[in-house]
């Protein structure tokens, strides 16, 4: 009797241990490619590139995730979790995802949108009174000061999400405001509270709804989840997200006994061409004061799979429902007009342009041939500093994700858009 209570006690620590807890454990099966529609004749071209990219040293290692119906048709490591060790690259390595943080942002929003707390048309001071007195930057008096003017409307949630507020990041441009946010260096406040206190100091760029900027927008939304919830953005995200889905490797911090994992982040060393590493965080593994919003989660390649399988199974995963459907169609809609859709906007990789928005928080493919692409119709995506990349295709059936750790400039070869091609050469009976 002893032996068989202490059986089921290892049997429940080891259920607990592997998420089943939760519901949400998915083995992703490794599948065949030509059983879900895939040569992989087609698809070693995938690999061929991304293993070419790594040994040319443009990338230190890297990791790419496709999946089609559930099922894994490639799941390639290449080179090295860092150069100067030597140590391959494993299939659980952690990244810093910067950037690809804000989709997760996004589906937190949305989770409190289902629960009636926010509304897309709200102004920002109704749920921020300490935006009500928000104005907009006019250009300089004769004297250098900058001229204020009223907003001609509050700016609102939905301009929040589509980063068309009017607020900016400061670290991209070289505007007045963008001088401004960088005296006033809003990004190092010690908590959310003490960063929106700077935001409400600070003008915004342009009228609300006339401009797109990548921007300080969602971790202003970070706040708002921390305001309308009741509890910190890293409690919310691992409750409501994390574990329901079981990335358990993803968070704002690095525990102790999992930095042996830690991929390292490089540069372009401007003196050898080569590539620099760059210092970790020394607060690694501690939770930060200001849990970034737009760019402060560390992930693995098969965590953010979830999260994008979830979101292309509408909100599910393994019988956890996350998102409604219709929660998931409003996030991944386009939501800019066509007048902002012209070329003009964007952000690194990412040109607004015909076919081409932007949902809540994410890209969005609306017509992919308009603008220049074989993906499948309301494919949407998003990026990260260090290289890291996604693409969730509702038409296909397909998630893509990319994993690299080197910061982003004009010298870095274009993997993600290649990454896309690649894939869609390969899908050659989309039917199946």
């Amino acid at each position: 009797m002893r032996w068989r209570c202490w059986m089921q006690l290892l049997a429940i620590e080891l259920l607990l241990a592997s998420g089943l807890a939760y519901g949400q454990v998915w083995d992703f099966a490794e599948v065949k490619a030509e059983t879900v529609g895939f040569s992989a004749e087609r698809l070693q071209r995938l690999d061929n590139a991304m293993q070419g990219f790594v040994q040319q040293k443009e990338f230190a290692g890297m990791i790419t995730i496709v999946a089609r119906h559930g099922k894994i048709v490639n799941f390639k490591v290449y080179g090295n979790q860092d150069l100067e060790s030597g140590k391959p690259m494993p299939k659980d390595a952690i990244f810093r995802i910067y950037s690809m943080t804000k989709p997760i942002t996004g589906v937190a929003m949305m989770l409190l949108f289902e629960e009636g707390k926010w509304d897309p048309q709200d102004p920002l001071s109704k749920h921020i009174p300490e935006f009500a007195s928000l104005k907009v930057f006019a250009g300089t008096d004769k004297d250098g000061n900058p001229i204020l003017l009223e907003p001609n409307h509050p700016p609102t949630i939905r301009e929040l999400m589509t980063h068309t507020a009017g607020f900016t990041y400061g670290v991209f441009g070289t505007t007045p405001v963008d001088k401004m946010y960088q005296k006033e260096n809003p990004l190092q406040s010690a908590s959310l509270q003490d960063f929106v206190a700077k935001m409400a100091r600070l003008p915004l760029l342009y009228q609300p709804g006339d401009g797109w900027t990548y921007s300080v927008s969602v971790d202003i939304q970070g706040y708002l989840i921390e305001k309308l919830s009741g509890k910190s953005l890293p409690v919310f995200m691992r409750e409501r997200i994390f574990e329901p889905l079981g990335m358990k490797d993803t968070g704002f911090s690095v525990p102790e006994d999992k930095l042996s994992r830690l991929a390292k982040i490089y540069a372009t060393d401007p003196k050898s061409s080569g590539l620099k590493p760059q210092p970790r965080d020394p607060n690694i593994t501690k939770t930060p004061g200001l849990a970034s919003g737009g760019g402060g989660l560390y992930s693995t390649a098969t965590d953010y799979l979830r999260f994008g399988q979830m979101l292309l199974n509408n909100g599910e995963l393994n019988g956890v429902r996350i998102l409604a459907p219709s929660s998931v169609a409003l996030m991944r809609a386009n939501h800019l007009p066509q007048q902002l859709m012209t070329g003009k906007f964007g952000i690194g990789l990412q040109n607004l342009r015909p076919g081409f928005g932007f949902g809540y928080d994410v890209a969005v493919f609306e017509d992919p041939a308009k603008a220049g692409s074989t993906v499948g119709k309301g494919s949407y995506l998003w990026d990260g500093a260090a290289g890291t990349w996604f693409m969730i295709d509702p038409t296909n059936d397909i998630v893509l994700i990319g994993m690299v750790q080197r910061m982003m400039g004009p010298e870095m070869p274009n993997v993600e858009t290649l990454s896309r091609a690649l894939v869609y050469q390969a899908l050659t009976d989309p039917t199946k």
